[in-house]
């Protein structure tokens, strides 16, 4: 189980990998989202996510929850995944929290429809100390108080929950009328000092993937939840570092330091050193 020990120690946790082969749990770009009643039906495809989330939120029909919660736990006892729980306003979250927390698998708690700091708190109370939670932010009121639900000291990362916010608001799909919201989400993680926000899935085909994703990314974020398995070359492609960046970086940093440079040098070398160490991550 990956933990956040702390502010104190939040690299090294960070640092962890989200399983075999995959990047840690701060650069995944890629966070498949996947019905927890349908783990027999995982393959290698679903595999090559940064990170395997089995859902137990929208991904599973309200009579079928507690066999759920039992192949998940079952899963759990000897694999690795995150876990999309219900939120905390409903009766399934008390039920999904006690059927996973401790599991040797349990990679961290994505938390559908987080409405407030005190829903990761409650959240948190009842997991392992450390344990990783990503909160979704899906509604008008949660994005009102995302500042205080990325500060909380158990958020490791926050999501965007498109679909539920276009539903709760009347806004369009239209990048530029989302722009808002996912600049809300991106300014909240960087002031609380936590990783980039995860991007919400694109309902779309893979022709368009690339295209949406990485409008996100010019917006800042830097990952992306996904419920098509055939997107995720894509969504990787638009979420790694471009041959022209990685060139570019590399021949700043290859630069002798000028004693005389002006102020936008060391922003320019930190962001080089940025793309280098995620394309080192990514098997660039």
């Amino acid at each position: 189980m990956i933990v956040r020990p702390g502010a104190a120690t939040l690299g090294a946790a960070q640092a962890e990998p989200s399983g075999p082969g995959r990047p840690p749990a701060d650069l995944c770009r890629s966070w498949l989202l996947f019905p927890a009643t349908r783990i027999t039906e995982l393959s290698e495809k679903h595999h090559v996510a940064d990170a395997l989330v089995l859902d137990l939120e929208d991904g599973v029909a309200e009579g079928r929850k507690t066999t759920a919660r039992d192949a998940v736990a079952e899963f759990l006892a000897d694999r690795e995944a995150w876990v999309r729980i219900n939120d905390a306003a409903t009766a399934h979250w008390f039920d999904d929290l006690t059927a996973i927390a401790g599991l040797p698998g349990l990679q961290g708690v994505v938390l559908a429809k987080a409405e407030s700091p005190d829903d990761v708190r409650r959240t948190a109370e009842l997991l392992p100390p450390g344990t990783l939670i990503v909160p979704m932010i899906e509604t008008a009121a949660s994005l009102l108080r995302v500042d205080g639900i990325a500060a909380e000291p158990s958020t490791f990362r926050l999501a965007f929950g498109v679909g539920d916010f276009r539903s709760d608001t009347g806004i369009g799909e239209d990048p530029l009328a989302l722009a808002y919201a996912r600049s809300r989400l991106v300014i909240a993680s960087a002031a609380a000092g936590i990783p980039a926000p995860i991007d919400g899935p694109s309902r779309c085909g893979v022709a368009e993937v690339a295209a949406r994703v990485g409008h996100g990314r010019a917006m800042g974020m830097r990952a992306a939840l996904v419920l098509d398995p055939t997107n995720l070359d894509e969504v990787h492609r638009a979420l790694s570092p471009t041959d022209d960046e990685i060139v570019v970086a590399r021949a700043l940093l290859e630069l002798p330091v000028r004693g005389d440079a002006d102020g936008s040098y060391l922003p320019a070398v930190k962001r080089a050193r940025r793309v280098l160490a995620l394309a080192e991550a990514y098997g660039r």
